[in-house]
């Protein structure tokens, strides 16, 4: 029997629902859990129990109201609160409060969710880590750029969470933290009161440790009326496997598990087939680098003028310089190649619902230095696709590993319930 810290959201509200939890006493628990682990783990950059708990009472007094009515949640800390502290993972920002709510903590408080705290994210949402661990292994990264958001919910120490991505920061984190997460078709969530990388790309992403979590987590993001989850769909579809050039630079123990899966799928009834993406793909990871780079430095002009001895010189070496060292016609350049290739995305899901694809290069390596590679992420994420990524297997370390469902543009729908399909048939 699960403990109440470890419900997921669907899970903690059928039981509110029943008259067998309440919202003070879910929370109760999610607390017990953050001070037992907080600090091995080091989720949190700023916890605000007290207000928690009133209003945990608060909903258990009145009735619960709105979808997401008593579950806590986190949100990664370049997301603005009105009520607590945001640093944007930099030290340079150390106690600063916005003046409001960002929309999505806005719409998520509105629906009833429970702000426990703000979650570590790396400075700027770029490289330079936090504090955050692997809760699995303490010794190894939880990835990034969504640290303390993938910990906190791979700890049972919320249900939800909000990371975002620029690059990999939302899809690479949960599969090394081993919980599921969903980026949207690009601009579905606005992102005011988020602080911005590179609007190109940015994107916010649920977490949480089941897909149904996820799917009410969208719909209150967006602002519609949650729809029952449902039985999963019987229909096996058919899925394109694509490998992608970094195939054999994955660790070997990400290829076994994706050939499995890719078995097992097929077993079930999928239909499979290979899908190689065009070589005009190839200049990717560089097109994505010049884009995201550019509009780092200009959105960071402040801090990098007046601020520069107190960016790391990880950030100042890498992101900045790039982005100072590329001009506006190279961006440009980069913005029209990339546009260019999604323009054949449709030829790529002619024939298939879904692509599947590693979520990461492997298991979370060891040490807190560093996140993890991001290299899956510069190909897909210029792609604009929605994608959801699932706990899929473990290494040979231990560590968990993910599969990462993707669907054409604004075919949401259609990748959520696959993602059920493909997530029953594997765990």
């Amino acid at each position: 029997m699960k403990l109440h810290n470890e419900l997921t959201a669907t899970e903690a509200l059928s039981e509110m629902d029943a008259g067998t939890l309440t919202a003070e006493r879910l929370l109760r628990a999610c607390f017990d859990r953050i001070d037992a682990r907080e600090d091995v783990v080091g989720a949190f950059i700023h916890l605000d129990r007290d207000s928690a708990l009133e209003m945990a009472r608060r909903i258990d007094q009145s009735g619960r109201k709105g979808p997401m009515g008593g579950i806590p949640f986190a949100v990664k800390d370049i997301i603005d609160t009105h009520d607590m502290p945001t640093a944007y993972g930099s030290r340079i920002y150390a106690g600063h409060q916005p003046a409001a709510d960002a929309s999505c903590v806005a719409l998520t408080r509105a629906a009833g969710g429970i702000l426990v705290g703000k979650a570590v994210s790396t400075e700027f949402a770029n490289f330079f880590p936090g504090k955050t661990a692997n809760p699995i292994d303490p010794a190894r990264t939880p990835g990034g750029s969504s640290s303390g958001s993938a910990a906190a919910v791979a700890d049972c120490m919320v249900p939800l969470s909000l990371g975002t991505q620029t690059t990999q920061s939302t899809i690479r984190p949960a599969a090394f933290c081993g919980i599921y997460a969903y980026l949207p078709s690009q601009g579905d969530f606005r992102c005011s009161g988020v602080r911005e990388a590179a609007g190109s790309f940015d994107r916010l992403g649920p977490m949480a440790r089941s897909i149904e979590d996820l799917m009410l987590f969208r719909d209150v993001l967006l602002r519609i009326k949650p729809r029952p989850a449902g039985p999963v769909e019987d229909k096996a579809p058919k899925i394109g496997f694509c490998r992608t050039t970094l195939w054999d630079q994955m660790e070997p123990c990400m290829r076994a598990v994706m050939e499995e899966a890719v078995a097992r799928l097929e077993r079930a009834g999928a239909q499979i087939t290979d899908i190689t993406l065009p070589a005009s793909f190839d200049g990717f990871s560089e097109a994505h680098r010049k884009v995201s780079s550019f509009e780092f430095v200009r959105n960071f002009a402040h801090e990098i003028t007046h601020h520069w001895d107190e960016i790391s010189e990880a950030l100042r070496n890498g992101r900045i310089r790039h982005g100072l060292e590329t001009d506006f016609e190279e961006y440009r350049a980069a913005r029209r190649y990339l546009a260019q290739s999604r323009a054949l995305i449709p030829e790529i899901f002619a024939d298939v619902d879904v692509l599947i694809t590693a979520s990461a290069m492997g298991e979370a390596p060891l040490g807190l230095h560093a996140t993890g590679s991001a290299a899956i992420g510069e190909i897909f994420t210029p792609l604009y696709l929605p994608c959801v990524s699932i706990p899929c297997g473990v290494g040979p370390n231990g560590m968990p590993l993910g599969l990462q469902v993707l669907a054409a543009a604004d075919d949401d729908a259609r990748l959520l319930a696959v993602s059920r399909w493909v997530d029953r048939h594997l765990n």
